[in-house]
């Protein structure tokens, strides 16, 4: 006879002898969306979907970033995996592929379906449906791992005592092994980003965890010594503190108090996807800050708290946001032998990527031997004959070029960083005619060994002569990555350049750098240079494939993001719907630095007319890659007149003008955002040392309903 209590989708099954009936807890339309989405289509579809609607809940509940945060876990084929709180399935496909048993829990039927549905051929899951207090006497109490992921916090919704976080951790410490582990990822309460102007995750208001939550509510979060605390409560004596970035559910980085991020490793922080923001100050300068004062796991936005036995896992880095042929993670361990550094493919196409590094490390190293150049020592290594390769690199210590290179801009010694940078170009050139190169020869991937720090006199480590020749030249650099070499020859200067352009973008504060100067020792005209900038371009699309960034997409979604500026400016100001801003690209891409506003008290820039039309002129020097013309802040309908550059129509077809708006009409385009934009590609376009742009236009404003009913239904598109 069938059993009742039991539901099977492809190879999962369902225990319902606990769900009482009816789902309580639900997110609405999304969840048949999600339904949907589960049955009729395959996990490989997942991004292109994804990418089409632009939706924050697919993303949440879709994105494969999303297992980052369990993928690391040392958990293997012979453990039992308890997770709690599985929802809609966002982890539970890592956890079936590294473990032998998985047994999930949640209060809802029709996610626990999703999650089915997303993981039929799964056949080592079980997922009881009902309220964890139900469910949890029949558990076992042998499981290897319990993950608590996005739960913890909830605690006192369904523990009804006057200590619901210790007696929930309690009862699941009952069901884990004597050497087994909990790990618990949750927000900090006190994470950056909620000083900077990011709503509180559960609430959606402004500053209420670090105000220890006012107005009351079901959700607390903690600092990591909140959590530490509840873990010694419970009879935890130690817990290892991991620091998820930029936080838990799209992790990228996993840090740990034996390997904190670095200066400069913190800026991609603009992560609203679901609501819009404030943006108080620049996170990245705050960061790089608060490595420097040591205080980087007080402000971090989430952490990964795991109880139970240390783990060799110190760092971990994820690159799956590429095409799946290059999609990989590097682990830093740490045991009794010391540390050692590990690259795994995350897909079986990977494969050929992890070999094909391998044996351009052979390659180059035959290529730089005698140059000063030492590439990281690298070995094939595999757990088995029918296990992934995957790669053991040497750890060296050492500061980075890259960090080197700022001293000496930061104490104004121009003249020590072309040293450095002469140096440099020597070590890569040698063997420029081989059949090997590394395109990715930046200075971040290459570490000056520990022992040249503090020698000589001169505490401000200024050059002094043959003092600092002896420091920094009589050792072998350590080239750290080999990964993107080709089995052929490319020119020094290219890789120089590339070297100097990435340097320049991750920083502003280098800008101080005579870019002129780098070009005429490189022997480098505009026209490379421009070649140049468009083969990275190509590069970065050969890495990636066709899939939008993590930044792409929290655009396409379309939450704004408000800058402190814009307050400064005067509320009634900045609260008009119809002021013009223009950003200019110099190098760095579009960012609010570098941006203005035109105003019609500036009767040169910019003028409206009763009938709508928007008349601008403004000037806009020289050096400029690309303008951004915001024409408003609300959701609108453009007929765009004409737009000219120093007196030339710049034609509205080609690939000169981008839009993020349907076209609906001769020149006529729909912009169902709050945030509509016009971007003019300058290459190709002769500019002088000042330039004039015109542009003529006319904007109708359109109810957000409407607006909302275009995005949503895709019309025009």
């Amino acid at each position: 006879m069938p059993d009742n209590n039991i539901e099977e989708i492809g190879k999962i099954k369902l225990n319902l002898v606990h769900y009482p009936g009816e789902d309580y807890y639900c997110d609405g339309d999304v969840e048949d969306e999600l339904l949907d989405i589960t049955r009729n289509y395959s996990a490989v579809e997942y991004q292109r979907i994804i990418e089409e609607r632009k939706s924050w809940p697919i993303l949440y509940h879709l994105s494969a970033q999303r297992e980052n945060i369990v993928e690391w876990l040392p958990i293997t084929k012979d453990m039992k995996v308890l997770e709690v709180g599985s929802g809609c399935g966002a982890i539970t496909g890592a956890l079936a592929r590294k473990a032998g048993e998985v047994t999930c829990i949640d209060l809802s039927r029709k996610r626990s379906r999703i999650n089915a549905y997303r993981h039929t051929e799964a056949d080592n899951v079980t997922i009881h449906v009902g309220n964890f207090q139900d469910v949890e006497p029949d558990l076992p109490c042998d499981y290897d791992y319990i993950c608590l992921i996005g739960v913890f916090e909830y605690a006192q919704s369904y523990i009804q005592s006057e200590t619901p976080y210790e007696d929930f951790l309690n009862i699941i410490k009952k069901h884990v092994k004597s050497r087994g582990h909990i790990a618990i990822a949750i927000e900090n309460k006190f994470g950056l980003k909620y000083w900077a102007g990011c709503k509180e995750d559960h609430l959606g208001t402004y500053f209420s965890g670090l105000e220890n939550y006012p107005d009351g509510g079901a959700v607390r979060t903690f600092t990591a010594e909140g959590l530490r605390d509840i873990a010694q409560r419970c009879g935890y004596k130690q817990a290892q503190m991991y620091y998820p970035y930029p936080d838990y559910k799209f992790m990228t980085s996993l840090y740990s108090d034996d390997r904190l991020p670095q200066i400069g490793e913190l800026s991609a922080n603009l992560r609203n996807f679901d609501r819009d923001r404030l943006q108080l100050f620049d996170e990245k300068k705050v960061f790089d800050t608060i490595i420097r004062e040591k205080q980087f796991p007080l402000f971090s936005n989430s952490y990964m708290m795991l109880l139970g036995p240390a783990l060799e896992e110190k760092y971990v880095k994820y690159s799956n946001d590429r095409m799946p042929e290059f999609c990989i993670k590097t682990v830093l361990r740490e045991d009794s032998t010391g540390k050692i550094i590990e690259k795994h493919p995350l897909s079986k196409e990977a494969w050929q990527h992890i070999e094909n590094t391998a044996r351009a490390y052979e390659k180059l190293s035959e290529r730089y031997d005698g140059s000063g150049l030492s590439v990281n020592r690298c070995t094939l290594a595999a757990d088995g004959a029918d296990k992934e390769p995957y790669l053991k690199l040497e750890y060296v210590e050492g500061r980075t070029l890259e960090e080197i290179l700022d001293d000496r801009l930061a104490h104004d010694d121009v003249d020590g960083f072309h040293r450095l940078f002469d140096e440099y170009l020597r070590r890569i050139s040698v063997g420029e005619e081989d059949k090997i190169a590394d395109y990715d020869l930046i200075f971040s991937n290459i570490i000056v060994p520990e022992e040249t720090k503090n020698v000589g006199n001169n505490e401000n480590n200024a050059w002094n002569g043959e003092n600092d020749n002896m420091r920094y030249f009589d050792n072998a650099w350590n080239v750290i990555d080999c990964e993107w070499s080709f089995e052929k020859a490319v020119e020094t200067k290219q890789i120089a350049f590339r070297a100097v352009y990435c340097y320049l973008l991750e920083n502003e504060k280098r800008e101080t750098l005579n870019l002129d100067l780098i070009m005429d020792k490189l022997k480098l005209d505009q026209s490379e240079a421009e070649q140049y900038r468009k083969e990275e371009l190509t590069f970065q699309k050969y890495v990636t494939g066709k899939r939008m960034s993590m930044a792409e997409i929290r655009e396409a979604i379309g939450y704004p993001v408000y800058t402190v500026d814009a307050f400064c400016e005067g509320q009634a100001s900045a609260g008009r719907k119809d002021r013009v801003q223009i950003y200019e690209d110099t190098g760095r891409g579009f960012n609010e630095e570098q941006s203005f506003f035109l105003d019609e008290t500036l009767g040169e820039q910019v003028r409206t007319s009763p009938e709508g039309v928007t008349e601008l002129e403004v000037m806009i020097p020289g050096g400029r890659s690309a303008l951004r013309i915001d024409p408003c802040n609300d959701f609108c309908l453009i007929y765009i007149r004409e737009i000219k550059w120093n007196g030339t129509p710049v034609s509205l077809k080609g690939g000169q003008i981008q839009l993020n708006g349907f076209k609906v009409g001769e020149n006529t385009y729909v912009f169902p955002t709050r945030d509509p934009n016009i971007t003019l590609s300058l290459s190709g376009i002769p500019g002088e040392e000042n330039n004039l742009l015109q542009m003529v236009m006319e904007v109708t404003k359109l109810p957000e309903e409407t607006a909302g009913h275009i995005r949503k239904r895709g019309l025009f598109n």
